[in-house]
């Protein structure tokens, strides 16, 4: 983890206004514990975290090792019940369908999430950091997937009213409770239009879309002295009129740095 994380998000809890903070992880590290003998998970509910999104393309340990490169798919299941466990308001699924890899774990990846009350949320493959990772063979489209939880679970229900702060089409499992959602950033050509994200970059750029180079200079703001909280508040609304009509993952977009150096 980041040296002081903990202590950044108590600090960022302190700031009037903040409504909610929410972190994305592998989870891995969630069920280590700290100094203080509580899990990391813990830390972070104590300081004032709500939400976790984890990461977790398959329950497959091969799998696994071979899409992250390390065998530790047990850490990962461990620090996902150590983030429930710590009692955060809602943990959410991110698995990304990538054809021959795991569309053979939908249902698998389905009741894993329902067993643990988790959202899971099945995004289409993006040539976020590199560009070789998105091809014909493995792309898997989510409405091909849906079918394929169709033909396994039954049909699943339109939830247009069930929303969060994301661009998620979400679903009701048949005969159950449970809500599966659907991120299709390549194949709805309407995706971007319900996009209300900002990115800010460690390097303190703000990012107005994921798949576009466009980015502007937030620290230069923030340390110009003649700027006060006016100007900043200015400064952000003219990035969010900047932001693109569409992305451009559909256009042979050449990443330039790795989703971690982006920020989710």
């Amino acid at each position: 983890t980041r040296r002081n994380a903990i202590w950044f998000f108590e600090e960022l809890n302190r700031i009037q206004g903040i409504k909610d903070i929410g972190i994305s992880t592998n989870g891995t590290l969630l069920e280590k514990l700290t100094p203080q003998g509580i899990t990391t998970a813990q830390a972070l509910k104590n300081a004032g975290v709500r939400t976790v999104n984890v990461s977790l393309d398959t329950l497959d340990r091969r799998s696994y090792a071979k899409t992250t490169g390390r065998d530790i798919l047990d850490r990962a299941i461990g620090g996902i019940d150590a983030a429930r466990s710590a009692g955060f308001e809602k943990i959410k699924l991110n698995t990304v369908l990538m054809r021959h890899h795991n569309e053979h774990e939908l249902k698998n990846l389905v009741k894993f999430a329902g067993d643990r009350d988790l959202l899971l949320r099945f995004i289409e493959l993006m040539p976020v950091s590199s560009t070789h990772v998105l091809t014909e063979e493995n792309f898997l489209p989510s409405g091909e997937a849906k079918k394929l939880i169709e033909f396994q679970l039954g049909k699943l229900k339109p939830r247009p009213d069930f929303r969060t702060n994301g661009p998620s089409s979400y679903y009701q499992l048949q005969n159950s409770d449970q809500l599966i959602g659907f991120i299709g950033a390549m194949t709805n050509l309407n995706f971007c239009e319900t996009c209300n994200k900002l990115r800010l970059t460690s390097e303190g750029k703000l990012r107005p879309c994921l798949g576009s180079h466009l980015e502007f200079d937030m620290r230069e703001v923030l340390r110009n002295p003649s700027m006060d909280d006016n100007d900043i508040a200015k400064f952000f609304l003219e990035v969010v009129n900047r932001k693109p009509e569409q992305h451009e993952f559909r256009e042979n977009y050449q990443p330039g740095r790795k989703m971690i150096a982006i920020g989710g």
